[in-house]
């Protein structure tokens, strides 16, 4: 169900870069790397607790985009398994790694991650 969830996702984003693909002769792709966010095995917090969890998961996340770390962050609206989902501006797993690894809901075991490397045609999708 994880690798369906990944797949589908990455489907309709490939769709997005194929048609811009087709517009253009010679395209130009960027690798990035693709996080899902999924519920971590520790989610007995109580709510004062998440609420600071909460606090620091977003301003991690502001402070990866003010460094141009980050260019897609997201929660899913639907309250299941699959959490969010990150893209980073790079290729370079061990940096993203200590990047996910640092914000405190991982931290704290509330959400858990799967990294898988991605690539779009550059300025298709982000700039």
């Amino acid at each position: 169900m994880i690798k369906f969830a990944v797949a589908l996702i990455c489907l309709v984003l490939l769709n997005m870069t194929l048609v811009e693909a087709q517009q253009n002769d010679a395209p130009i792709m960027k690798k990035y790397t693709f996080v899902l966010l999924k519920k971590g095995e520790n989610r007995n917090q109580d709510s004062a607790s998440i609420v600071v969890i909460q606090k620091g998961h977003m301003d991690h996340i502001n402070e990866m985009a003010q460094n141009g770390d980050l260019n897609v962050a997201g929660p899913f609206l639907d309250d299941g398994f699959f959490r969010g989902i990150f893209i980073f501006n790079t290729e370079d797993t061990v940096k993203v790694k200590k990047l996910i690894e640092a914000d405190p809901a991982i931290k704290s075991g509330r959400l858990a991650y799967e990294m898988h490397p991605w690539m779009t045609q550059k300025g298709t999708v982000f700039k």
